[in-house]
């Protein structure tokens, strides 16, 4: 009977022992919703620009936001300065999802052509001509064939200040560029434009440009303020001319295939985050553009005005090119726009 009793005792204790290893299994890693807590989603973003740029202080905020919206759920870091490697290496990151997010612009001429019209110097009047085009139906239209053929999801269009030349020669008329070497981006229209105007380019990666210029392998490079003053070029380049030849956008941009890998709402807040962060990265550029003409020239560069009208003149027949090869609709609607 003791025997019997005992050998009770031990099978009831075998079952309540298995039932709390049960149980303590069924309930392990629960939040305080009683929900499994999960590891945050972790995602990459980078661009070539410096830390002191509206840029990176635009994908910060992006960042902070996209936190926000999903509870912490997924997480951005932002790799600023090339770190990730160059425009084309983060579009073509984000192709295989090696890279989430980025900042790019003209690059994205070479993965669906039509953007090469974008770069067109002298295509946009000044900056509310740029900003009608960009925030409506046609920059609809460009960011959803950009999905469709190159697999990149445009989230938001970001303003920048206009693109200016910069050289170690002085700049004061047109004939003035003939013979000089200018960095260009890896883009026709800008490979094109420039040669119309009498200038040398020489395509490079935004990277390259510092060291070139220190060393005479080029003479001049074309960019906004905001990258000339973050990239330190005023320590390598004596004039700025006032060409304002591009009045441009950088597209912050999504890996359509980690787009896809989040949830119906992360998506949503990684939408929303994007549009408020667009919202102070434009502000922030063009309160900045004043107190940066004053650093660049407080530096010691000398800054030239220019009649522009030649410029624009010379660059005519590379518009009609462009538009010809990459859709005139799209070039005409661009220009008709008021």
């Amino acid at each position: 009977m003791v025997k019997r009793i005992v050998t009770l005792l031990l099978v009831l204790a075998v079952a309540l022992t298995t039932a709390a290893c049960g149980g303590g299994k069924e309930n392990a890693g629960t939040g305080a919703g009683g929900g499994a807590a999960q590891e945050p989603v972790k995602l990459k973003l980078g661009h070539i620009a410096g830390e002191n740029d509206a840029w990176h202080k635009g994908a910060l905020k992006f960042a902070e936001l996209v936190k926000q919206k999903t509870n912490g759920s997924v997480e951005v870091e932002v790799f600023p300065s090339s770190t990730l490697g160059n425009d084309r290496d983060l579009i073509e990151g984000m192709q295989m999802g090696s890279v989430d997010f980025a900042l790019v612009a003209g690059v994205l001429s070479n993965f669906y052509e039509p953007y090469s019209i974008l770069e067109l110097p002298y295509l946009f009047r000044d900056k509310e001509h740029l900003e009608k085009v960009l925030y409506g139906p046609v920059g609809d239209e460009l960011k959803a064939e950009l999905l469709e053929n190159a697999k990149l999801r445009g989230l938001q269009f970001w303003m920048r200040g206009p693109r200016e030349l910069t050289a170690n020669k002085k700049v004061e008329k047109l004939e003035d560029l003939k013979g000089i070497k200018i960095r260009v981006p890896e883009i026709p229209a800008s490979i094109a434009a420039w040669k119309a105007m009498g200038a040398t380019p020489t395509p490079m990666a935004f990277g390259e440009v510092y060291s070139s210029l220190q060393t005479g392998v080029i003479d001049a490079q074309e960019n906004p303020r905001a990258l000339i003053d973050s990239a330190k070029l005023n320590e390598v380049q004596k004039y700025l001319m006032k060409t304002d030849h591009v009045f441009g956008y950088v597209l912050l941009t999504m890996s359509d295939l980690t787009y896809n890998k989040l949830t119906p709402e992360q998506q949503k807040a990684v939408e929303e985050a994007a549009k408020e962060a667009t919202e102070y990265e434009n502000k922030l550029v063009f309160e900045l553009e004043d107190q940066l003409l004053k650093k660049l020239k407080d530096s010691g560069m000398e800054f030239v005005e220019l009649d522009t009208k030649p410029f624009v003149e010379a660059v005519q027949p590379v518009h009609k090119e462009f538009a010809e090869k990459y859709g005139k609709e799209l070039y005409e609607k661009i220009v008709n726009t008021k």
